[in-house]
């Protein structure tokens, strides 16, 4: 079951230039004893080195200077927070948020807004648009249209990740259709149902709508391996209006822009398997209910076990354990299962799975057709090459999250795109949804594992997009509801990954994060944190990042205090934005509901400039 081996594999590159095979448990835990040692190293070109570097006696008293400094922002300093805009930009943020705050306006905008259209007709519309809500949450048409804002941002400190925001506008039933199509594999039309998927990890056509409930993120669905081409093409071009418009940029990705989102049904269907099978083997040796990373099987017993289990014959199963691969600590953690992976060409033999029951291995499908072998392999390739694109122009790449069905997929290959890029630098940032109950389990293990490696963990922490979607169709469908159970759950889960990612940057310099959050309490812990751990802003391990149009009392002035601070910056055209804009303002519905404050300092900054005579206040940069 070779997943570990994806991308090699099917871009036909050999494994060797593309991956340090995992240490053994014990090289890795030696090689942690010998950093203990001494302070873990502040050079990042440093930090995978066995031995740990000297540092002279100017960066001794520059470590010691940046300890005194306690960095403090005050997020109600409204001249700070609104330095960059001028008095028409707050009228129409207070305006927006206005209108975003009535329920009838909001459930009905798509209505409205195509009435509009048709009413002015298509420039007055546009006009129109601009001068609200596409204005507030749009930077542009083009990549030449968003310079300016992105310019602008940046001369008062704040930096891009852009998002190419365009989607199909497609009726309910069109959405469920291509779904249904596209999630459906021919060995399972054939099956009747007689395959061994799990029902989680099917399509269902009451939830093929996938836009539904979610107001967040934009939704792409499959037409044809053409359409996917022209969506490469598109995020190529995303990564190089960054590269053009502003330094040390985000692009942003979605996986399921990129192919047959079959595949990673089905990957995710087989990770999720394996590494339950690896749980029952843990809970076979009395290791049950310890932390994931803890569960080490003794090597002896497991191999009995696989044996008994059928798993395979008695001399593969010695082998798997066997030379520099594994077994020299005599005991094998769920990273070490993870590198028992042989390589392979073809990748439907990925996906084969063990039977709970019997023990034996079987094939997720009963076969695959050569198209769909091609479709797999096409999606992996098109990754590579957005990843190439990135790390050429100097681009930071991120991996949006997605629904759980296709998450354990979409986080496995953005994590084989970091063994490759991010040897160097932090190239390739992949999404945790703080929201699901399992997010720690899955940063510690992806922490652990470019730690064990030597590469730069790139991480984005968001609470989460699919919440209503993911929860409705559990209780449907009848599996365990993945998702926290309410937000304060959620805020512990956040802040919990956040402290996690923050100690490893603390002891070794090769972990980055990108708090990506609204919420002025996180931003705070955050700082917080870093001020306890001596984390200074200027290193750039710590990224902030908010939505453009929203909670600039936030984003400025952690910009203006030299924090790497991130606009998440839509754009496209106006016509074929709209159903980003449609889900903003249901967004901003809540978000407005539940606190005023953004108004008020809106107001408060409003007031200042009148009493000051500073309406006709225009941004020096």
């Amino acid at each position: 079951m070779p997943y570990c081996k994806v991308l090699p594999a099917v871009t036909r590159v050999k494994p060797a230039h593309l991956f340090v095979r995992l240490r053994s448990t014990a090289a890795a835990s030696t090689q942690r004893k010998e950093l203990k040692t001494e302070d873990a190293p502040l050079d990042p070109s440093c930090a995978a080195v066995e031995k740990p570097c000297d540092v002279d006696l100017i960066s001794r008293k520059a470590h010691a200077e940046r300890r005194s400094i306690s960095i403090s922002i005050d997020f109600d300093n409204t001249r700070e927070a609104y330095k960059s805009k001028d008095t028409l930009e707050l009228l129409r943020s207070l305006l927006v948020f206005k209108l975003c705050s009535f329920d009838f306006l909001v459930d009905k905008n798509k209505q409205l807004m195509d009435l509009s259209k048709k009413v002015l007709g298509q420039r007055l519309f546009e006009k129109l648009m601009k001068m609200t809500f596409y204005g507030q949450f749009v930077a542009g048409e083009d990549q030449n249209a968003i310079k300016p804002l992105i310019e602008k941002n940046q001369a008062f400190g704040v930096g891009s990740v852009l998002d190419y925001s365009v989607e199909e506008d497609l009726t309910q039933e069109e959405a469920e259709k291509k779904e249904m199509d596209s999630c459906v594999s021919e060995a399972e039309k054939e099956s009747h149902g007689m395959d061994h998927r799990e029902k989680k990890y099917k399509a269902h056509r009451q939830f093929g709508d996938r836009r539904g409930g979610v107001i967040s993120a934009r939704t792409y669905f499959y037409a044809d391996e053409a359409k996917c081409d022209h969506h490469m093409e598109t995020f190529i071009n995303c990564i190089k209006a960054s590269a053009g418009s502003s330094v040390d940029g985000f692009s942003a990705i979605k996986m399921t822009a990129l192919g047959r989102p079959q595949f990673l049904l089905q990957f995710s269907e087989v990770l999720v398997k394996w590494r339950r099978f690896f749980s029952l083997l843990a809970a076979h040796q009395g290791k049950e209910g310890m932390a994931i990373l803890e569960q080490k099987l003794e090597l002896e017993q497991l191999q009995d076990s696989l044996i008994k289990l059928g798993v395979g014959a008695k001399s593969d199963i010695e082998n798997w354990f066997t030379g520099e691969k594994l077994g020299s600590s005599g005991t094998i953690d769920l990273l070490d299962w993870n590198s028992l992976i042989n390589d392979t060409t073809k990748i439907s033999n990925l996906l084969v799975v063990p039977n709970m029951e019997s023990g034996h291995l079987e094939p997720l499908l009963s076969k695959f057709t050569d198209e769909e072998e091609k479709q797999m392999k096409r999606m992996l390739q098109r990754m590579d090459v957005l990843a190439k694109h990135a790390v050429e122009n100097g681009v930071r790449l991120m991996v949006d999250a997605e629904q759980t069905y296709f998450q354990p997929a979409i986080s496995r290959l953005a994590l084989e795109m970091q063994r490759i890029f991010n040897r160097e630098k932090p190239n390739i940032f992949n999404t945790y949804q703080c929201y699901l109950k399992e997010a720690y389990d899955n940063v510690s293990v992806d922490v652990e594992l470019a730690r064990r490696e030597g590469w730069y963990f790139g991480a984005k922490l968001v609470r989460g997009a699919y919440m209503y979607q993911e929860r409705s169709r559990a209780a449907e469908i009848g599996y365990e509801d993945p998702i926290n159970p309410d937000y304060e759950a959620t805020n512990r889960m956040y802040h919990k990954c956040l402290e996690y990612i923050l100690e490893e940057i603390n002891h070794n310099r090769m972990a980055n994060v990108m708090v990506a959050s609204h919420n002025e309490d996180t931003v705070k812990f955050t700082l917080e944190k870093m001020n306890e751990m001596s984390l200074s802003p200027t290193e750039n391990k710590v990224y902030f990042g908010q939505l453009l149009g929203m909670c600039d009392q936030i984003s400025f002035p952690l910009g203006q205090a030299g924090f790497p601070v991130y606009k998440y910056v839509p754009y496209g055209p106006v016509n074929e934005v709209i159903p980003y804009l449609s889900r903003r303002a249901q967004e901003n519905r809540g978000f407005m509901k539940g606190s005023q404050k953004e108004r008020s300092l809106l107001w408060k900054e409003l007031k200042r400039r009148l009493f000051s005579r500073q309406l006709l206040y225009k941004p020096a940069y």
